[in-house]
């Protein structure tokens, strides 16, 4: 099947609201190189459960190339057009199974050495659909929140060792009420500034209430998920001949339903649940791995729907086993690992700042890391020097109010 082939019936397996923009852009979707509408199609397909931010961005696509005129549309997508396919891509059932076309697209360009000029031409192609539909500025500058070093009572590793250049270290941080104060700073941006998804309380074990408004993923609340879903890894893990690209699609294909998810359309949690099921399919260590499944959680979150307040929570993981010992659920408590949580936790904070500031109005951003239930802190923002160190006595209240 080619583009040109495309009916409103090729997308009746579709969710309601991503078939109705499929077909309300069918004729433009007609005329785009295969090489190019899969990939389209492939985010396309899970519109019902994208964020806001996600859905505005493939909005905007189909906006800009309902803008273009004939000679326009060519000039856009022509780069796309010149990559050679082979005659089994053109068989693959591309329209409903989008994700498993770009797989092999993505193996036959590299095969063909032509994977650099498909880069070149999407980076080009993003680049005019953002010049003709910028991002709007947003509500309020972005606040993330990092708690590490949950357990540890005492380490004599050197922490934010990265984070430290580019903000103030604090090693006279006051306490107060811990956690507490920092999500009453988030309950007060998500009353300030509402929006759906805006908001985030990211933890690595079982979380606090979350305020109203604030989105919260808990590795500790996803335990049967995670339970059901090692239970598939463990058949697969030990099958006669273990094959890995099995083992990643059975990932692939893992529905909602088989691990104890709800994403039925209507339910007000659909969009959260089908974000954590990603986290778990997708994800390397997120179903074993504390530290990972928030580390992984808050590049998922910050990169598709781009809230203005994030709160990771960082909590121990267990000590690293073999695969096969990981998987299996027993009923004995797993050994924890503080120590060793806290170096990656140290790591997964730098990485959740990193990834803020990859999104738009970053210079306006700011950032706060602490070791949980100590007196170190980073803080990172405007009215902070970078690279200094302060020892004076500082409430974390105070500390916090300054960057909210």
């Amino acid at each position: 099947m080619v583009p040109s082939q495309l009916t409103p019936d090729s997308f009746a397996a579709y969710p309601a609201q991503a078939r109705e923009v499929a077909t309300g852009h069918l004729e433009r979707l007609q005329f785009l190189p295969l090489s190019f509408v899969p990939l389209l199609l492939r985010e396309l397909i899970g519109y019902d459960y994208r964020f806001p931010t996600e859905r505005r961005d493939l909005d905007r696509q189909f906006q800009y190339l309902a803008s273009l005129n004939p000679d326009q549309f060519q000039q856009s997508v022509g780069a796309f057009n010149k990559l050679r396919l082979t005659a089994e891509l053109e068989k693959t059932d591309w329209v409903n199974n989008p994700a498993v076309f770009t797989e092999q697209l993505t193996a036959h360009l590299w095969a063909s050495h032509q994977i650099d000029a498909f880069r070149a031409a999407a980076v080009d192609y993003i680049n005019k659909v953002n010049a003709a539909f910028p991002d709007e500025p947003i509500a309020t500058h972005r606040l993330g929140i990092a708690v590490i070093g949950q357990g540890v009572k005492t380490t004599e590793y050197r922490l934010f060792r990265k984070l430290r250049p580019h903000g103030t270290y604090f090693t006279g941080v006051r306490a107060g009420k811990g956690v507490a104060t920092l999500l009453s700073a988030v309950a007060k941006r998500a009353e300030q500034y509402p929006t759906r998804y805006g908001h985030w309380y990211i933890d690595g074990g079982a979380s606090a209430a979350s305020p109203p408004g604030v989105a919260q993923v808990s590795y500790a609340a996803l335990s049967p998920a995670r339970a059901a879903l090692q239970t598939r890894m463990q058949k697969t893990y030990e099958a006669s001949v273990f094959d890995p690209e099995a083992f990643r699609t059975m990932l692939a294909q893992t529905k909602p339903a088989e691990i104890g998810l709800d994403t039925s359309e209507g339910r007000p949690d659909a969009v959260l649940n089908r974000y954590q099921l990603s986290l778990l399919t997708e994800g390397s260590g997120t179903q074993v791995f504390a530290t990972t499944f928030v580390q992984w959680a808050v590049r998922e979150a910050l990169r598709r729907a781009q809230p203005l307040t994030l709160l990771a929570r960082f909590a121990p993981r267990q000590r690293e086993q073999q695969m096969n010992e990981l998987l299996i659920e027993t009923t004995r408590k797993p050994e924890l690992d503080a120590q060793g949580s806290l170096i990656d936790a140290d790591m997964g904070a730098y990485y959740h700042w990193l990834n803020q500031w990859r999104l738009p109005d970053a210079e306006n951003s700011r950032f706060l890391v602490w070791f949980e239930d100590h007196a170190e802190a980073v803080a990172i923002g405007p009215g902070f020097d970078k690279g200094k160190r302060s020892s004076s006595q500082t409430d974390l209240a105070g500390l916090i109010s300054k960057l909210t």
